[in-house]
């Protein structure tokens, strides 16, 4: 079986050295020729996912893998074909179709007869069938479900973790037909082993969901659950708050009842997945009012974290803050959506001085990013906790000279060790 993967981003590379790992010929088809050079070399392009050096350098040196820029060599001889490029959202959070759209003709137009053609992209539902069919078969020539086959399999899967979150979750997929949905579930239990969840309901393993439809419906409605629950955690926060409760006692006494669920407030929602999905959710359903409302609560939480601030400290113009924590959650070097660049992008606006510091990433690239580089230990004015690194549990005034107000963002911090100072959190 000769596999091409289009797509050698955060999961897409993962992906194919999983399948190459299992012994099947695997090709990585990409647009950015230094992610292809270094891919060949057997180097990651983007440290920070576990397990992938060794892995990505075993299966390069067995020559199962290989990456390339020429889409006719990766496709014209591939069995299955798997689509991992991003779908991007406008302006106005309505998806942008451009990248996937132009990987799908470029398909239809090199895929043999008899292939499998399987879409991980999270998509807004009926994408498979209605959008990407049509210019599959008008590229090819072929029939869908006969001529080749055509399903969806979300990925479900964090950055940082792809390895074990793909033996740990059900393998989900669904078809344009039936035999669609059957042959791709053939090749996911070729390629991935699955470990035992004894308390899932049904077998961890490939779970064949039918309909295409069916499988990017739940990809979206997990996300989107996280979303809503996040967004209802923050307006618990805020009113508990304002009556002086404690809402982490709230939360761990309202969780004890097995129905609850409740997760944690925060200072933003980031990544690639919560913020995004929602709104390809919002593109089929315009009129869900609980998703759109959520969605604002929770890209609000930057906005009510500074004007709490402000309410505190007054005007703030001049003064300099320090954002710990750039990347949008510990442990993984990934700033897309993350409150770090909202909150930038409010202070900046009222004519703060904007420092930031995260040990993942250098001073030149904080400073690409628009931060100036902070060292502990450098008077402040004030701070932020933007994630909850654990290198910031033990933040304390001594190590932040001259900082009169400290806002914890992920409640993180032990507020006794900051007597002197303006206390805030979520």
């Amino acid at each position: 079986m000769l596999i091409c993967v289009v797509g050698l981003g955060k999961l897409g590379l993962p992906l194919s050295v999983q399948f190459a790992s299992k012994g099947f010929s695997v090709t990585g088809l990409d647009v950015n020729p230094e992610t292809v050079r270094l891919v060949n070399l057997g180097i990651e392009p983007f440290p920070g996912e576990e397990g992938l050096s060794d892995k990505l350098a075993e299966v390069i040196n067995e020559g199962n893998f290989s990456a390339t820029l020429d889409a006719q060599l990766a496709l014209v001889r591939a069995d299955v074909i798997v689509v991992v490029v991003p779908l991007l959202i406008d302006k106005d959070f309505k998806p942008d179709f451009s990248l996937i759209d132009d990987a799908t003709e470029k398909i239809g137009k090199y895929m043999k007869k008899g292939a499998l053609v399987v879409f991980e992209t999270t998509l807004p539902v009926g994408t498979t069938r209605k959008r990407f069919l049509p210019i599959l078969e008008k590229a090819s020539g072929f029939t869908g479900g006969s001529d080749f086959f055509l399903s969806f399999s979300p990925e479900r899967v964090l950055t940082g973790r792809v390895f074990s979150d793909l033996s740990k979750y059900p393998k989900l997929v669904g078809g344009i037909n039936k035999k669609s949905a059957c042959v791709a579930s053939e090749f996911y239990s070729s390629v991935i082993d699955f470990a035992e969840r004894a308390e899932l309901k049904k077998k961890n393993g490939v779970w064949n969901l039918g309909s295409c439809e069916t499988a990017e419906m739940v990809k979206l409605a997990e996300t989107t659950y996280r979303d809503v629950n996040i967004a209802l955690a923050n307006q618990f926060a805020i009113f508990a708050r304002n009556e002086d409760i404690n809402i982490d006692d709230v939360i761990e006494a309202a969780n004890s009842q097995s129905y609850s669920k409740i997760h944690n407030p925060g200072i933003s929602v980031g990544g690639h997945c919560i913020p995004v999905y929602p709104h390809l959710y919002l593109s089929n359903d315009p009129n869900a009012t609980l998703v759109s409302a959520s969605r604002l609560q929770n890209s609000r939480m930057p906005f009510l974290a500074i004007q709490q601030i402000c309410e505190s400290l007054g005007n703030v113009t001049s003064l300099k803050c320090v954002i710990f924590g750039i990347s949008y959650r510990s442990g993984v070097k990934e700033s897309a959506f993350s409150g770090s660049l909202d909150l930038l992008n409010l202070l900046t606006e009222l004519g703060v001085s904007v420092f930031g510091h995260d040990l993942l990433y250098t001073n030149e690239e904080l400073s690409r990013l628009g931060f100036i580089p902070y060292e502990i230990g450098d008077p402040i004015d004030f701070a932020i906790v933007q994630n909850d690194s654990s290198i910031y549990q033990d933040l304390n005034q001594k190590v932040i000279p001259g900082c009169k107000l400290i806002y914890d963002g992920r409640r993180v911090l032990d507020r006794n060790l900051f007597p002197e100072m303006i206390f805030l959190s979520v």
